[in-house]
């Protein structure tokens, strides 16, 4: 099923008698001018630079930004930390509640 149909292993040729394609000859190309001139040197690439540069102003700024950030960031997460203990406490408290009601329920019959 997965073996080739076309051509078969047996008949398939070695080596090529005939080429596909015929070299096409007796075609000359001319020149593009005749003038005879030196090629043009080759740009010089300018010295490599830092591509970013920090001036004194701007490591400020990045260090001020950095910070404000990571407070950001922070004061997010530790207000969800909170929330989730918040949540936490007052299904503790509802459950004591719930028991206890149904613990004196349960006493007074």
């Amino acid at each position: 099923m997965f073996t080739p149909k076309i051509p078969p292993p047996d008949t398939a040729p070695t080596t090529p008698s005939t080429p596909l394609a015929r070299p096409i000859t007796g075609i000359t190309h001319t020149p593009a001018c005749t003038c005879h001139h030196t090629p043009a040197p080759a740009p010089v690439a300018p010295p490599a630079q830092p591509t970013v540069r920090l001036t004194p102003g701007s490591l400020i700024l990045t260090a001020a930004g950095g910070t404000a950030m990571v407070l950001i960031i922070g004061t997010v997460l530790v207000s969800m930390l909170l929330a989730t203990a918040i949540t936490a406490a007052s299904v503790a408290i509802c459950a004591v509640v719930l028991r206890s009601l149904l613990n004196s329920q349960n006493k007074n019959r």
